[in-house]
């Protein structure tokens, strides 16, 4: 199977090739269902095929179009020609017209957006000239495998990891009423994910509201668990699965990183029981995440159960930073993304490392002077005689 990952940026695009990714799916800033996303402008089209190095870039078009959205689309085709990408991923069915006439040597895959959870539509969308239909979420592993043998010439790819929807496969209200922000036009506030309170009010005290509580006084009862199918990949293959897709366009560049070693890891294991892939699966629950579950791929049991312990974020371990180049003996440029200090306890983590402690890791300013620490966007360097390289992630531990 395709291990799939997203990039949100040219530095998660690097990311998830450095740490396993077959393919990666990537949004044009006007046209995608992640607009707060950093997305891609056309400036960006040589230097992200400088790092593909021979693999694959899919991009999503994904959102659903008005008029006028229509005829930006038109006014871009021949810049976005510069990209010479693998697939476009599209929801909106007018827009596949489109997008095929324009690139007719890129395929052509559906959005889960577009909600295809049954064999029909499958069939359908492939005599429309969809090589690939990426499924709903709600799609049971036992209908993926009917879906797979009545449409055995169609590619199918399904999530396998990261964040749910409460609605149906983002075809969602809650986020537009609430905030002005639609959801399925690529900017939702992700309102299901805020915590309520449940209250009453008396019909003759209108506005006058009395809280009902046990306990702690909010809820998060729309809020979904996230996916995590690591431990059953050997299912989605035997279901036909022929792409597994990582959910996370806004996820940090140690998410990515993260989630896609793991997921390499398992499909090494998958491909010949050698790879010992349980540490780097250990790892998924140090990156910032929901409860996990198994989603609708084995029944509705797990997705009914919303979220019972009324729990947030889980996070093991802050992202502070990406090691740069060596710039002399056991010193190194660093991108700052989180204050680090001279006396952090802090760990590397890299595509060929589980993880590695600093030893006598030093912070320095631009001039290479001691300096207690380094804040985000400041130009300085860390001085370790840990073996790490360029590329390598740095984190330490929240808990």
């Amino acid at each position: 199977m395709e291990l799939l990952s997203p990039a949100g940026s040219l530095e998660k695009l690097i990311t998830a090739f450095d740490y396993g990714a077959d393919a990666v799916y990537m949004g044009l800033k006007d046209f995608s269902l992640r607009t707060n996303a950093e997305n891609f402008d056309f400036s960006k089209s040589s230097e992200i095929h400088k790092y593909s190095k021979g693999k694959k870039i899919y991009c999503a078009v994904n959102m659903y179009f008005h008029e006028d959205d229509i005829l930006k689309l038109k006014a871009q085709l021949n810049e976005i020609k510069n990209y010479r990408f693998d697939a476009f991923i599209v929801s909106d069915i007018g827009i596949a017209d489109i997008v095929k006439n324009a690139f007719p040597d890129s395929e052509l895959h559906l959005s889960t957006q577009a909600n295809c959870i049954n064999s029909l539509s499958a069939k359908a969308y492939a005599k429309m000239g969809f090589n690939r239909i990426i499924l709903g979420r709600e799609t049971p592993l036992s209908d993926i495998k009917r879906i797979k043998d009545s449409n055995p010439d169609l590619s199918i790819e399904t999530f396998c990891h990261g964040a749910m929807c409460m609605a149906y496969s983002g075809r969602c209200l809650l986020s537009a009423h609430l905030t002005g922000r639609s959801a399925n036009r690529g900017d939702c506030s992700h309102t299901c994910r805020w915590n309520y309170r449940l209250a009453l009010e008396e019909e003759s005290r209108p506005g006058v509201y009395y809280p009902i509580a046990e306990g702690n006084s909010f809820t998060t009862i729309l809020s979904s668990k996230d996916l995590c199918m690591i431990d059953h990949l050997k299912d989605l293959e035997d279901a036909g699965v022929d792409s597994i897709k990582i959910e996370g366009r806004m996820k940090s560049i140690y998410y990515v990183a993260t989630v896609t070693r793991a997921y390499r890891k398992a499909l090494d294991y998958l491909k010949d029981g050698k790879t010992d892939y349980l540490p780097y699966r250990d790892e998924l629950f140090n990156v910032s995440h929901r409860p996990y579950s198994l989603g609708f791929f084995y029944g509705t049991e797990q997705t009914e159960d919303i979220n019972p312990t009324n729990e947030s974020y889980i996070r093991n371990y802050l992202f502070l930073g990406i090691v740069g180049n060596k710039v002399k003996d056991n010193t190194y440029e660093v991108d700052i993304k989180n204050q680090i200090n001279s006396d952090d306890k802090i760990e590397f983590t890299g595509p060929d490392i589980l993880s590695l402690e600093s030893e006598n890791m030093i912070t320095l300013d631009k001039d290479f002077n001691k300096i207690k620490s380094l804040n985000h966007c400041q130009k300085g360097y860390i001085y370790t005689t840990s073996d790490i390289k360029k590329g390598y992630l740095i984190r330490k531990k929240t808990i």
